[in-house]
């Protein structure tokens, strides 16, 4: 495996102890696809990005980005784009980003606020749709939920925003807080179905504000942190259904269950893609 620098940061922090861990390479030109395989296993964070060319363009500076998590490439991962925005942003100061990865064209904002780098993405073009309704029960089954435990107003479905994540909305937090599920067999009907982000359940604290999981089996990973993508799918989803005033703000809580707490703005259009926003902060070495 060829060496490389491999920066370690924690994307979306609500405190010192939270976030989520991201892997990032700013210098992967001469990598192959089986080097950034082994670097992010390696590394053994839910996702390692990979900066394999970078140039100028109108927007400001222009980079070429891969994400891999420890078992495979992922076609988007909202809190490894953060965490590398914010590395660039240290390297060669703040401004306008755009990265080229592989769903697209995803356009990043930089700035610094109170002492720390801030980075705000704007999705790809979202999608909702629908849930088969044999899949839905089998994922309901692995949760060892059933469709009462959720919101009929929010009713199930993917959402997409650079993933595809299915999204459930339970009715009652002791059940979302409560639900427990066997990583193997979540993974499998993933594989399945498609799902490269996460499984994504919440629950509504208050109108514009949600708490999740979002379940990721991968190695020694069960659940995400912090999950950007998830973050604006759920932006769109929420934007579906009416359960939040646009222009507006979604605030997502996230972590909590993992010891890692997180929070996750996204900025919800009347159309068009979700704005992401989070600091990313270097993790100290042991």
């Amino acid at each position: 495996m060829r060496r490389c620098t491999v920066l370690r940061l924690s994307a979306f922090a609500a405190d010192p102890t939270g976030g989520n861990p991201a892997g990032v390479v700013l210098d992967a030109e001469s990598l192959g696809d089986a080097d950034m395989q082994a670097i992010a296993a390696e590394v053994g964070y839910a996702e390692t990005a990979f900066v394999i060319g970078s140039g100028v363009s109108s927007e400001g500076s222009r980079h070429r980005i891969r994400y891999f998590s420890p078992i495979a490439e992922v076609p988007f991962c909202g809190h490894a784009t953060v965490a590398t925005a914010v590395a660039l942003a240290e390297r060669d100061g703040t401004g306008a980003i755009a990265f080229d990865t592989p769903v697209g064209e995803v356009l990043i904002e930089t700035r610094e606020r109170d002492g720390a780098v801030w980075a705000s993405f704007t999705s790809v073009a979202p999608w909702v749709g629908p849930i088969e309704v044999d899949v839905l029960d089998r994922l309901l089954r692995l949760l060892g939920v059933d469709r009462s435990d959720l919101r009929s107003d929010l009713p199930p479905r993917v959402a997409f925003a650079g993933n595809r994540h299915p999204v459930l909305v339970f009715a009652d937090a002791a059940t979302f807080d409560g639900f427990v599920f066997d990583p193997t067999s979540v993974r499998e009907l993933m594989d399945e179905q498609g799902w490269s982000g996460t499984v994504t359940t919440a629950v509504e604290l208050e109108r514009g504000t949600f708490e999740t999981r979002n379940l990721f089996p991968v190695g020694a990973i069960t659940e995400d942190p912090a999950t950007g993508s998830a973050a604006a799918a759920l932006g769109a989803y929420v934007r579906e259904f009416g359960a939040i005033e646009v222009p507006g703000r979604l605030v997502v809580h996230q972590g909590r269950h993992v010891a890692r707490a997180s929070v996750l703005l996204v900025d919800v259009p009347v159309d068009g893609g979700l704005v992401v926003t989070g600091s990313a902060s270097t993790i100290p070495s042991d």
